[in-house]
């Protein structure tokens, strides 16, 4: 009798332990039931990169999570999600490539009924700022976006630009419309150079393989790149950075958590440091 009491002492005990490493497996951030910490995956804005890297390594020392990055143009990181890439939240540079994956958002924009966002959970995380940004020393003397139009019209400068599926690329044609140049005419004349996301138009600059740029405040402030002039909102409009969770999410307390915190007292003046502002 007192053998099999033993054995049933033993039996509980096992038992807890096993509810016990049950539950540290559970809820936000916390280890998973191997132990290791639980991935969440973020598709953003390749603008992002400098500051959504260094508060990953800020995050991730107080929480039991590991963030996985994908930089790219929102066009193309769309795209990725759409046919199936695994991935916990989507922050974009510009409202057009989420409403395309929000069920929620006008069918004419999101043309093909997609249904991907957890609306939600969607918010207006940050506010950027279309800046034009010229070579070293400026060889054109290209003072602000009037001077910048009227050497265009003229065909006396060369500049670089994001594709038309890239949100900086999207703003850009934006400016060429509000001045009344003709974007197909001066691509065929050779005055303008294409990027497939706003990095390359930075490295296009640096490099001084063009004379100037359009680009965010804040890839010009990481580049190191000298601003000229800042767009004003009724030339492009205002840039504003949607974020959302995906509805097919694996993690998505851990997830939230994280969204959570970019929009917090930390983060944001970490976003600020390099040109960003909460958006409005």
């Amino acid at each position: 009798m007192r053998y099999d009491m033993k054995k049933l002492i033993v039996l509980l005990l096992a038992l807890t332990m096993v509810f016990a490493v049950a539950a540290c497996g559970s809820g936000t951030g916390k280890s998973t039931a191997s132990g290791d910490p639980e991935e969440i995956i973020v598709f953003a804005a390749a603008s992002m990169t400098e500051t959504l890297n260094q508060l990953k390594e800020s995050y991730e020392k107080t929480h039991n999570v590991k963030i996985t990055y994908n930089f790219d143009s929102s066009g193309t990181l769309k795209t990725q999600i759409q046919e199936g890439a695994a991935c916990d939240i989507f922050i974009s540079a510009g409202q057009k490539q989420i409403n395309q994956l929000d069920i929620t958002a006008d069918n004419a924009v999101n043309t093909d009924g997609l249904d991907f966002i957890a609306s939600d959970t969607r918010i207006n995380l940050l506010e950027n700022k279309v800046v034009l940004v010229t070579s070293a020393n400026n060889p054109a003397d290209i003072q602000s976006f009037d001077d910048l139009a009227a050497k265009l019209a003229s065909g006396s400068v060369l500049m670089a630009m994001g594709n038309s599926d890239v949100p900086v690329g999207q703003y850009t044609q934006k400016i060429l419309n509000y001045y009344k140049l003709d974007e197909t005419a001066l691509a065929n004349a050779g005055k303008i150079t294409y990027s497939t996301n706003v990095k390359e138009v930075t490295t296009q600059v640096s490099e001084g393989s063009v004379d100037c740029g359009i680009v965010y405040c804040t890839d010009a402030f990481s580049a190191g790149l000298t601003v000229v002039d800042s767009a004003a909102r009724d030339m492009c409009g205002q840039v504003i950075y949607p974020a959302a969770l995906l509805k097919n999410s694996q993690h998505s307390e851990a997830a939230q958590a994280f969204l959570d915190y970019l929009t917090g007292d930390e983060a944001m003046a970490v976003f600020h440091a390099v040109g960003f502002s909460p958006a409005a």
